[in-house]
C-alpha cells in the first residue's frame, strides 16, 4: 500500500471508524485530495458525503460546502460533529444564526478550528461574506445536489448558476466538487460547463438499488389509499418510513389517520414553525416516531440509513425526484420497500399549475410529468425504465423480481407490425414531435396542432385507430428502450428515428412486451375493504334481511331503525360474530349494537359454522372522525338548547351543513335531543303526523316522506328535524 492510501485509510479509521470503502470513494477522495475538479454522480446511499467530509479533515484549511436546505445542513453538521470530540469542526452559516453566532462561526473558522462550513448560495453571495472567504484558507469547495444547477434538473435553483462568479470573487485556482445522486446526460453536461470544470475527473456509480422493491398501485378513493397505508405500515412492524405527498393538509391527515391508528407519525412541511419542524425531524431521527407524512422538502438529505419504506401518496413531478425520494430506504443495503400510489388525475393537476410559466419551463415541466406517467404506466421493469432515463444500460433479468412487473408479469403481445408502423409515423412528420403528438397522430385524433399543420391529410393520419391511446404509448415506449427512436430532450423529448429504427423498418422481426396498464379504468385495490360488497354473501344478507323484519315487528319499529341496508351488507361481507365486531360495522354504535346485535350475532356464527366459512381477517381501519372537533361542539351546543341557526353559526356552517352532520351524529348511533327547538318551530300537529309517517315508512328517506305529505303544507325542513328526533328516539 502507498504512502497515500496508507493516509487515506488511517484517516478513515481516526475520523470515521471505518475499515474499508464503499464503490468508488476511496478514488473520489484521492481526486479530491490532489486538488483536481471532481464530479461525483453516486445514488442516494452510495456514500457521497464521505467524498467531501473526509478530504476535508484531512485537508488543510476550511472546506465550503453548498447545501440548498438549513434542515440538511443541521443534519450533516450534527453527523459530523457525532464523529469528532470538538463541536466546531463542522459548522453551517444560514439565516437561522443571529449575529453572535455567526460572529462565534467566522471566529472559529479564523482560528483554524473549523474544517467544514456548510453554506446556502443565498448566504454565501451577500458581500460581507465574500470578503470574509477572500481573507480565509479555502481547501475546496464542494456543491452538493449538484443538479439544482440546470435548468434541465428537477430542481433548478437560479442562485445556483452564480455559483463559480462567487468563486471567482473568493480565489482563484480553489479546487471544486460537484456531487448529486440524480443526473441525466443532459444535466451532466450543463453542471460541468456553467461550474467551467475544463479538466473535470468525472466518477459515475451505477444507479441500480438492489435492495429496493418498487411497486405502483392504483390510488383509487381517497379512502381507500388511506387504508390500504395504513394497512401497509402496520404489516411494517414499526420500521422507520416515509410519506411524500403534494399537499400540506394532506400530510396533516394522513398522520392523523395513522396516529389513529395506533402508528407514530407526524407531518412535516413548510407551513410548520421551524422549531416544530426541527423537533420532528429529530424525533423521526431518534425513532420517537416511525413514519414522517412530508412534502418534498424533506427528504432531501436527511441522513437515517434504516428508512425501511417510502410511499409516494401523490406522485412526485419528475423521475429524478422519485428516484432521490425513493432512495431514502435501505441506505444501509438493507431491506427498502417502494410504493407509489397513482391517479392520472394527479398529474393532470400538476401540469394546470404550468400554464402561468413561461414557455420554457413549461414545456419542460410537462415533459418530466409525462415520463412519471409513463414510468407508472409501465408493465415492464421498473428497475430497467428507471435506469434508462439515467442512461444507463440493465438487463430487466437482472431485476430478480424486485419490481412488481418483474414479480407479476403481464402477458405478452406481438407489435412487430405495430412498431413499423410507429417508426414510419415518426418518419411521416419528419422526427419532429414527441410521444404526446405522435400517439394522437396514429390514432387519428384531430388535436388543433394537427388540424393546424394540415397533418390529418397525410397518408399515415389514425393509420393504429384500432388501437388504443395506451397501446400506441406503449409501442413507442419500447421503441426508445430497444434504441430504434431516440429522444431529443433539447428539443423536449422530440423523438427521431435512428439506424437502428430505419434498420428495423427494412427488416423487422418479432417484438414481444407487456401491454402498459390503463389507469383510467382502475378504481383501486379493495383488499376486502370493510363497507365494500366485493364478496358480498347474497344467501346471508337475504336471511339478515329477514331477521331484521322480524325483530322490527316484535319491537313495533321500521326495520331500518334496527339496522340500516348498508349496514347489513357489511355484515353479509365480514361475518361479525363478537359485540366488539359488530360495533366495528358501519353505522352501528356499541349502544345499537347492545340494543338490537345479539340475534345477528347468533344467526351469523351458526351460519358461519354451518357452511365452514373462513372468516375474513381483514385489517379495521379506524377513521377519524370528520371534523371530530365540530361534532363534538354541536353535541355540547344542543345540551345548552342552544337555536340551530346558532349553532350553525358558532361552528361557521350552513343550517343545511349542519343538518348533514346532525344526520351523521344520529346514523353514528349518537342520541341527541332537540326537542326544544322542534318544539319552537314545528306545530304540534305536524310534529305528530310525520312522526307517524315514519313509523310505517319501509324507508327513512326525507324526500320520499316530503312527497307523501306535501300535500298536508309540511316543509321538508320540518320533516327532516322530525326524522332525525325518530331515528335519534328509536334507533338509538
Amino acid at each position: 500500500m502507498s504512502d497515500k492510501r496508507k493516509q487515506i485509510f488511517d484517516a478513515l479509521q481516526k475520523f470515521f471508524g471505518f475499515s474499508q470503502f464503499k464503490g468508488n470513494q476511496e478514488d473520489i477522495i484521492s481526486n479530491v485530495l490532489d486538488k483536481k475538479d471532481t464530479f461525483v454522480i453516486l445514488p442516494t446511499g452510495g456514500g457521497k458525503s464521505l467524498c467531501y467530509q473526509l478530504p476535508a479533515l484531512m485537508m488543510e484549511g476550511t472546506a465550503i460546502i453548498i447545501s440548498p436546505l438549513i434542515a440538511l445542513m443541521k443534519n450533516q453538521v450534527d453527523s459530523i460533529r457525532g464523529y469528532s470530540q470538538e463541536d466546531n469542526v463542522a459548522h453551517f452559516l444560514n439565516s437561522s444564526l443571529n449575529k453572535a453566532q455567526i460572529k462565534q462561526v467566522k471566529d472559529d473558522i479564523q482560528d483554524g478550528k473549523t474544517k467544514m462550513l456548510y453554506i446556502a448560495p443565498e448566504t454565501l453571495i451577500k458581500e460581507e461574506n465574500l470578503e470574509f472567504f477572500k481573507n480565509t484558507s479555502i481547501s475546496f469547495v464542494a456543491i452538493d445536489e449538484a443538479h439544482c444547477i440546470s435548468e434541465w434538473g428537477h430542481d433548478f435553483r437560479p442562485e445556483y448558476r452564480r455559483i463559480r462568479d462567487m468563486i471567482d470573487i473568493i480565489g482563484e485556482d480553489i479546487p471544486l466538487v460537484a456531487l448529486t445522486a440524480t443526473a441525466t446526460p443532459k444535466v451532466r453536461t450543463d453542471i460541468i460547463k456553467i461550474l467551467d470544470m475544463d479538466q473535470v475527473s468525472e466518477f459515475v456509480l451505477s444507479f441500480n438499488r438492489e435492495n429496493l422493491y418498487y411497486s405502483v398501485k392504483p390510488k383509487g378513493k381517497k379512502d381507500q389509499a388511506l387504508k390500504n397505508i395504513t394497512q401497509f405500515v402496520k404489516s411494517m412492524g414499526g420500521k422507520s418510513g416515509i410519506i411524500y405527498v403534494q399537499g400540506r393538509k394532506t400530510t396533516e391527515d394522513i398522520a392523523e389517520a395513522l396516529n389513529v391508528n395506533g402508528i407514530k407519525s407526524a407531518p412535516y412541511h413548510a407551513g410548520l414553525d421551524p422549531k416544530t419542524r426541527s423537533a420532528t425531524q429529530d424525533a423521526f431521527l431518534m425513532e420517537d416516531i416511525d413514519v414522517i407524512c412530508a412534502t418534498i422538502a424533506f427528504g432531501m438529505g436527511i441522513d437515517k440509513p434504516d428508512v425501511r419504506f417510502v410511499i409516494h401518496y401523490d406522485m412526485p413531478k419528475s423521475i429524478e425526484n422519485y428516484y432521490q425520494e425513493t432512495g431514502r430506504a435501505g441506505r444501509d443495503g438493507l431491506e427498502g420497500v417502494c410504493v407509489a400510489y397513482y391517479s392520472p388525475a394527479d398529474l393532470s393537476r400538476l401540469e394546470k399549475f404550468l400554464r402561468d410559466k413561461p414557455v420554457a419551463e413549461r414545456e419542460m415541466g410537462s415533459l418530466l410529468m409525462q415520463e412519471v406517467t409513463a414510468y407508472a404506466e409501465t408493465s415492464t421493469c421498473r428497475r430497467q425504465f428507471l435506469l434508462h432515463y439515467f442512461g444507463e444500460e440493465f438487463d430487466a433479468k437482472e431485476c430478480n423480481a424486485m419490481c412488481d412487473n418483474c414479480k407479476h408479469p403481464k402477458e405478452k403481445v406481438n407489435i412487430q407490425s405495430a412498431m413499423v408502423l410507429a417508426l414510419k409515423c415518426v418518419e411521416e412528420l419528419n422526427n419532429n414531435y414527441d410521444i404526446r403528438m405522435m400517439v394522437d397522430f396514429i390514432i387519428g385524433k384531430a388535436s388543433q396542432t394537427i388540424l393546424d399543420y394540415g397533418f390529418n391529410n397525410r397518408p399515415l393520419f389514425g393509420v393504429g385507430k384500432n388501437e388504443t391511446n395506451v397501446y400506441w404509448n406503449t409501442v413507442y415506449r419500447h421503441a426508445i428502450l430497444l434504441n430504434l427512436l431516440t429522444k431529443d430532450i433539447e428539443k423536449y423529448g422530440v423523438l427521431k428515428i435512428n439506424d437502428n429504427g430505419r434498420a428495423y423498418i427494412k427488416r423487422p422481426h418479432p417484438i414481444e412486451i407487456p401491454l402498459n396498464t390503463d389507469y383510467s379504468q382502475e378504481e383501486g385495490d379493495d383488499d376486502g375493504a370493510q363497507g365494500g360488497t366485493a364478496v358480498l354473501d347474497d344467501q346471508l344478507l337475504k336471511q339478515l334481511m329477514n331477521l331484521r323484519r322480524d325483530i322490527a315487528k316484535k319491537k313495533n319499529v321500521p326495520p331500518y331503525i334496527v339496522f340500516q341496508d348498508a349496514s347489513l351488507m357489511e355484515m353479509a361481507t365480514q361475518y361479525p360474530i363478537t359485540m366488539d365486531d359488530v360495533a366495528k360495522i358501519s353505522g352501528v354504535s356499541l349502544g345499537k349494537a347492545q340494543k338490537f346485535a345479539q340475534p345477528f350475532i347468533d344467526h351469523i356464527a351458526k351460519y358461519v359454522e354451518d357452511n365452514d366459512i373462513d372468516r375474513p381477517t381483514d385489517f379495521v381501519m379506524k377513521t377519524v372522525a370528520n371534523k371530530s372537533k365540530v361534532k363534538v361542539q354541536i353535541i355540547q351546543c344542543i345540551d345548552r338548547k342552544m337555536p340551530l341557526e346558532d349553532i350553525a353559526a358558532t361552528n361557521q356552517l350552513k343550517v343545511s351543513e349542519l343538518m348533514q352532520e346532525l344526520d351523521m351524529i344520529v346514523l353514528s348511533g349518537t342520541k341527541i335531543n332537540i326537542d326544544y327547538y322542534i318544539n319552537e318551530v314545528v306545530d304540534e300537529y305536524v310534529r305528530e303526523e310525520i312522526y307517524d309517517y315514519f313509523k310505517e315508512a319501509e324507508t327513512d328517506d326525507a324526500v320520499t316522506a316530503f312527497h307523501e305529505l306535501k300535500e298536508n303544507d309540511i316543509t321538508i325542513e320540518e320533516i327532516e328535524l322530525i326524522r332525525l328526533k325518530f331515528l335519534s328516539d328509536l334507533a338509538n
